[in-house]
């Protein structure tokens, strides 16, 4: 399986399979939505940031874990990588700055709106969901995908290491989703 595009261990690589206008578009659109939300200190435009990058964050893990998951394990595992070659480039860019801009938007909510009180069960149990979402996210996806990308720009790339890390993020993708849907549920639950 040719994969490689660009000579091992280069950036260059990374972002080419990344494709470099959506890595861009990924880490700016969401940063600087938040970033204008503070600097302008619109409670309503921060409440949009936080809904709007969770919804994705969201609708995306849902989607990965109970759609593409599936799929993907109803084919060979050379289709496999081939999916994972386009997909995981993209994920790695844009996952880590959705749930970041969340978390970030959402505690600042709760500080603004006066909820942040560790007395609240609610805001106990968003914190607790939060840690396990930053846990998986951080300590269990990104890493798998940072294992594939130096499998991807590899002059010799393990197909089966690929698949297997794949397949890994795509179930942990639907756990992450079903944290998610308790997170919104906890959300629901503290606005009122």
């Amino acid at each position: 399986m040719e994969i490689r595009e660009q000579p091992p261990g280069t950036i260059s690589a990374i972002v080419q399979l990344g494709n470099p206008v959506f890595i861009i578009l990924s880490v700016v659109l969401p940063n600087a939505a938040l970033g204008v939300a503070m600097a302008l200190g619109s409670l309503m435009l921060l409440n949009y940031v936080h809904i709007m990058t969770g919804a994705l964050w969201t609708g995306i893990d849902l989607f990965m874990g109970f759609v593409i998951g599936p799929l993907l394990g109803s084919m060979e595992p050379q289709q496999r990588a081939e999916v994972f070659k386009r997909l995981i480039p993209k994920m790695t860019f844009l996952m880590p700055m959705l749930s970041g801009v969340t978390i970030i938007a959402g505690i600042q909510l709760a500080k603004q709106l006066g909820k942040w009180n560790f007395d609240s069960p609610w805001i106990i149990a968003a914190l607790i969901i939060t840690v396990v979402l930053i846990v998986q996210g951080f300590g269990f996806l990104l890493p798998n995908e940072v294992r594939i990308f130096k499998q991807l720009i590899s002059p010799t790339p393990d197909v089966d290491k690929i698949v297997k890390l794949g397949m890994q993020n795509a179930r942990l993708a639907g756990i992450q989703g079903l944290f998610q849907l308790a997170i919104i549920f906890v959300m629901a639950n503290l606005r009122f």
